[in-house]
């Protein structure tokens, strides 16, 4: 069998799979809620405050519907504002919801919060607000002490980013600043689909705050952790290799990554053409795909190019479908 890594025909059909795969990914008429915390000082104020700029435009230019939380002279009512704001959301809808948290966390050994003006949000509380919501939900937590959100939030269908491995990481966390730089940033753009997403964001921020720790000469005192598998866990970006993580989970779960390089907040121009129901059976064959290299050390070469062509292939007759439909 003519495999990929070969010449001729195998080259081909390597380049014509690829070309396949590097087409975009999920898009959705998407929910933003930015919340910004008590900031603590003048200086803290300023850098949330760009951050959550950088949040709303580029929610505005994905389309979504975006609310802020933190920014007004209502001291005191945010987290009353937390909750009307996800009370009000369609509980079943299937558009993406992002949550962003801006600002800083706290943790006593028993339980993390995020830093409100007035009454902190905990994590337990938060979780009890998403209850009812059975839509996609990403939590992205750029504060300090933030990783114990990932095992209070984590589920099926959801992404929780926090910026810190651990709830002692109690200094302040950079990653935040970096994140909403990265979010819709073209050098973020890993592999080069023409738009950035959310793993790939995650990634890029993450790199930023190791090159500032080396470039300060100072131990890092922070580690941001993706989770999109539900295993509660959460993945160091040092696990990935381009935006797939190659080391292996425990206990035989998946790798983390997939779902959230489905998320975009802002779309490519290719992947608004696409009709939902294709980007519904896009996505689920990309999650074959994602189990079919995760098998790929265990599976004999040939049916390993096997399966990957048929996938390729029927991604490749989705496309068309969606050229098709331009007509």
């Amino acid at each position: 069998m003519d495999h990929p890594e070969a010449g001729g025909n195998g080259m081909r059909r390597s380049l014509t799979i690829l070309s396949v795969l590097a087409l975009g990914v999920s898009a959705h008429a998407a929910d933003l809620l930015v919340v910004v915390g008590a900031a603590g000082s003048e200086e803290f104020g300023k850098t949330f405050e760009n951050a959550a700029e950088a949040w709303e435009e580029a929610g505005k230019r994905g389309d979504a519907t975006v609310t802020m939380i933190g920014r007004g002279e209502a001291a005191g009512q945010d987290l009353a504002q937390v909750k009307a704001a996800l009370g009000g959301l369609d509980p079943a809808s299937a558009d993406p919801l992002w949550i962003v948290l801006i600002g800083h966390g706290t943790f006593d050994g028993r339980e993390a919060k995020f830093n409100l003006r007035g009454a902190d949000l905990a994590a337990t509380d938060l979780a009890g607000m998403l209850e009812p919501l059975k839509r996609p939900v990403a939590i992205i937590n750029t504060a300090t002490a933030s990783s114990p959100f990932i095992k209070a939030l984590s589920g099926e269908n959801r992404i929780v980013i926090t910026a810190t491995k651990s709830g002692y990481e109690d200094s302040y966390a950079r990653f935040g600043e970096r994140l909403a730089a990265s979010i819709d940033s073209p050098e973020a753009d890993i592999d080069q689909d023409g738009g950035t997403s959310l793993v790939e964001a995650f990634l890029a921020a993450a790199k930023g705050v190791e090159e500032f720790y080396e470039k300060e000469g100072r131990i890092p005192t922070e580690e941001a952790l993706l989770d999109d598998n539900g295993d509660g866990r959460g993945t160091p970006a040092d696990w990935f290799r381009g935006v797939r993580a190659v080391k292996v989970a425990k206990d035989g779960a998946e790798a983390d990554g997939l779902r959230a390089h489905q998320w975009h907040l802002v779309p490519s121009a290719e992947e608004r053409r696409l009709p939902p129901e294709i980007r519904q059976r896009r996505n689920a064959l990309e999650a074959e795909l994602f189990a079919l290299r995760g098998r790929k050390a265990k599976m004999e070469e040939d049916d390993y190019f096997r399966e990957l062509e048929r996938i390729a292939r029927q991604l490749a007759r989705l496309y068309a479908e969606a050229e098709e439909g331009d007509e």
